[in-house]
């Protein structure tokens, strides 16, 4: 069984062409921030995962672009994000004075051709990718030890308590269908820790949590012998491929737990592709940074250089945390093809993206 599986043809066609452009970029020239105030522009209200992820990272990144410009972030709500990053494209300059972070919740209406959607990803100078994680699990009342023996259950109705179709939620939903595994999805709750606690309850029997909650609020139910998990969502390495999450890496990713209930995977069905789009953008590239179209390539290259030296800043190792987690933040030359393969998506696995969730669940998007 391979560890390692590639995105689709046309994605991995996206990273090579990202990749090929990063390296063509002209020499830097001079750029100084002296004095000068960079806007952090974040599309979500304060306190939320997103808005913590920019303070944390904002004094990391004033120290180390040139002339240690004022890094401020501001909250540009609405939408479910597309506000904001509408307004962002409309209104940023390409001076280096204004940065934009988003997050899954705002590429998944990219990805679905939201008619609301305002922004084009491939336009954007992306800077820093940072990654995150998840665990699905069952009660251990199953019977079922491990992935492997997921087959057990095909024809048994699953209960996920979840957020909604077009949620981060829409993950589990299309992983789901692609195992095979009969899967209600009970919508309405606001957010993972309501899953979970369905969970407790016995309300649900199928749930995934990121990794910090997982850690923190699932390991003990596995420790007691109530829960198991089943596989991780995974991670991305610079070329694009599917690897296993450095935080469970005795567990199976998604692509190594269908091969175990499946077979080796021979080609990539649209379901799969759709999947792997939606995976990519929801987790293994959740929160991107950018700049605006048009930015210099030498104000390009300064910022991707920060943000090396900001991750590898022994500070922001020491203080990340809960934050960043255990998970290799895409920096330099790796920022391009992760970025790429978590903003595209083939159109005709989005077409089926769209029909399915119209059939099975009333969503429409335009």
């Amino acid at each position: 069984m391979k560890n390692s599986l590639r995105f689709a043809k046309g994605v991995a066609a996206a990273v090579a062409a990202a990749a090929t452009l990063a390296l063509t970029v002209p020499a830097q020239a001079e750029v100084d921030f002296s004095g000068q105030t960079v806007e952090w522009w974040i599309p979500f209200g304060e306190g939320g995962g997103s808005d913590v992820w920019a303070r944390f990272y904002a004094p990391y990144l004033s120290k180390y672009l040139p002339g240690q410009p004022n890094v401020i972030v501001r909250n540009v709500p609405g939408g479910g994000s597309i506000t904001g990053t509408n307004e962002f494209v409309a209104r940023a300059a390409p001076d280096g004075l204004s940065i934009i972070g988003t997050s899954g919740s705002t590429q998944f209406p990219y990805l679905l051709g939201d008619s609301r959607v305002q922004y084009e990803y491939a336009d954007l100078e992306p800077v820093l990718v940072s990654p995150t994680g998840g665990v699905v699990y069952i009660p251990a009342h199953f019977g079922v030890a491990d992935a492997s023996e997921l087959g057990k259950l095909m024809g048994t109705e699953l209960i996920y308590a979840s957020q909604g179709a077009t949620s981060l939620d829409l993950v589990p939903m299309l992983a789901f269908e692609v195992m095979g595994l009969n899967v209600r999805h009970v919508f309405g709750m606001t957010g993972r820790g309501d899953g979970r606690l369905a969970f407790e309850r016995g309300e649900a029997n199928i749930d995934y949590q990121t990794s910090s909650a997982y850690l923190t609020n699932v390991l003990p139910l596995v420790e007691a012998g109530d829960a198991v998990p089943l596989f991780s969502w995974g991670v991305l390495d610079a070329q694009g491929n599917v690897q296993r999450d450095p935080t469970f890496p005795d567990l199976p990713h998604f692509l190594e737990a269908y091969e175990m209930v499946h077979g080796p995977i021979s080609a990539y069905g649209i379901e799969l592709q759709a999947y792997l789009a939606f995976f990519g953008s929801g987790f293994a590239a959740q929160k991107p940074v950018m700049l605006p179209n048009g930015t210099p390539d030498e104000i390009v290259q300064v910022y991707r250089q920060a943000f090396i030296d900001a991750v590898n800043d022994p500070d922001l190792q020491a203080a990340k945390g809960d934050i960043l987690g255990d998970y290799e933040q895409a920096v330099g030359d790796d920022v391009a093809g992760v970025y790429a393969a978590a903003t595209s998506i083939d159109p005709v696995a989005r077409d089926w993206v769209r029909t399915y969730l119209s059939e099975n669940y009333n969503v429409t998007l335009d």
